[in-house]
């Protein structure tokens, strides 16, 4: 029988929320103080950026293929699972001048 070359998964990889946690709480997050919370802050690259959406601070488009950031708070009550799903993928000049 011919040996199959694709990646197979493990148990419980299937799981779209919580590979999307994970991958969210892993790489070169910093925590910010911004407007009197704690904010999640991960860089996103333009090879990583593969969707459109909406900057918060200027309401334009951050288009595929655009190295952005993403922020969400480090402090809500709610827990690191409502945050994430509340997080905004930002320019990276309207998050550093503070628009919003």
């Amino acid at each position: 029988m011919p040996r199959s070359n694709r990646p197979r998964r493990a148990k419980g990889q299937g799981d779209e929320a919580g590979s999307d946690i994970e991958r969210m709480m892993t790489g070169s997050r910093m925590v910010e103080w911004r407007r009197g919370h704690d904010w999640n802050v991960q860089p996103i690259t333009a090879n990583q950026a593969t969707k459109d959406y909406v900057c918060p601070g200027c309401s334009l488009p951050v288009t595929a293929g655009t190295a952005h950031l993403v922020a969400w708070r480090a402090d809500g009550v709610l827990g690191d699972a409502s945050d994430l799903a509340a997080r905004r993928h930002w320019h990276i000049h309207c998050w550093r001048i503070g628009l919003s």
